[in-house]
C-alpha cells in the first residue's frame, strides 16, 4: 500500500494451496478465480512455481490480466540457476529465465528472488561473478534482484558491500532458522517472515504484527529498525524505499490472515 514515503506491499507465497479453500477462499470460489480473489485482498504475491520449472509466456500474461492494476508479483528464479557449486556458471540459465516469458508481467513484475541452498557458502569471487550476470534491464524493462542466502557465512561485511555495489537486496529472513541479514543494500527492501503459528488466530500475536508493520514503515521512510542485528552498519542513508513483505512458511493456513492483518495496520 502507499505511504507518504515508499510503497509497502504485503502478500504470501503462491496462491494455490488446498487448506486455504474454505479458510481464506470462500468455499464456492472456483480454483481458476483464486488468484483474482487473493489479489483483491493482498497487494503482492511471490510466485513460487517458477522455482521448480518454466512457465509459458501466455501464463504470465494471464496472471497479469487477472490482477488489479497496482498489484505486483515477485518471482522466484529457477533452482537450476542456484543449485550449483559455481554460481558464475549460471549465465545461460539466467538468460533463458529472463527471456522465457517473465517479462510478460510487464509493470507488475517486482523483484526476482534468487534463492541459494542452505549449504551454499559465501565465496566472494564466485558470488561477485554471479551478481555481474544479473541484468539491470531487459527489453527496456528495469529489473530488481534479491538474493536469499541461508548459510551463516553470508553474514559478512564483504557480502554486504558486493550487494551495494550491484544494487541487489538480501532477503531478510524473519522468525526463522535462517541467518537474518537486515542490512539495506538496494533501492528496495525484501522481507520473508516465517513465524506464523496455529495457536494465534491471526497467525502472529498482535505484538508481533505491530512490530513487523513498524519495521516496514521504518524502511519505507528511509530509517532502519533499531532492534535488528546488522552485519556491516546500522546507519540509515535516509532514502525512501519500497518494501515487499511476504508471510511464508510457519503455519501456512494462517499466512493470508497474517498478511491481511499487516495491511490493516498499515492502512
Amino acid at each position: 500500500m502507499k505511504t507518504n514515503t515508499g510503497v509497502i506491499r504485503i502478500g504470501v507465497g503462491g496462491w494455490t494451496y488446498e487448506p486455504w479453500r474454505g479458510t481464506f477462499y470462500p468455499e464456492d470460489l472456483t480454483q481458476n478465480r483464486e488468484l483474482e480473489y487473493a489479489s483483491q485482498h493482498l497487494t503482492s504475491i511471490e510466485i513460487n512455481g517458477t522455482y521448480y520449472g518454466p512457465q509459458k509466456p501466455a501464463t504470465f500474461a494471464k496472471w497479469r490480466e487477472q490482477t488489479p492494476g497496482d498489484f505486483i508479483f515477485s518471482v522466484k528464479a529457477p533452482r537450476y540457476a542456484m543449485n550449483r557449486s559455481v554460481l558464475a556458471e549460471a549465465g545461460s540459465t539466467i538468460e533463458r529465465f529472463i527471456d522465457g516469458g517473465v517479462l510478460e508481467l510487464r509493470d507488475k513484475l517486482g523483484p526476482i528472488n534468487w534463492q541459494c541452498e542452505p549449504t551454499k557458502h559465501f565465496e566472494p569471487a564466485d558470488f561477485e561473478a554471479f551478481l555481474k550476470l544479473l541484468p539491470s534491464k531487459a527489453n527496456g524493462q528495469t529489473l530488481r534482484h534479491v538474493v536469499e542466502v541461508r548459510h551463516p557465512s553470508f553474514r559478512n561485511a564483504n557480502f554486504i558491500e558486493l550487494l551495494r555495489v550491484h544494487g541487489v537486496a538480501a532477503a531478510i529472513a524473519g522468525d526463522s532458522i535462517h541467518p537474518q541479514i537486515p542490512d539495506v543494500t538496494a533501492p528496495f527492501v525484501y522481507v520473508r517472515i516465517m513465524g506464523t503459528t496455529k495457536k494465534e488466530k491471526l497467525g502472529y500475536s498482535n505484538d508481533a504484527l505491530n512490530l513487523w508493520s513498524s519495521r516496514a514503515q521504518s524502511w519505507a521512510q528511509g530509517d532502519l529498525p533499531k532492534d535488528l542485528s546488522y552485519v556491516a552498519t546500522s546507519t540509515s542513508d535516509g532514502k525512501q524505499r519500497d518494501v515487499y513483505l511476504y508471510v511464508i512458511g510457519g503455519h501456512k493456513v494462517h499466512n493470508p490472515t497474517a498478511a491481511m492483518s499487516l495491511l490493516k495496520r498499515l492502512a
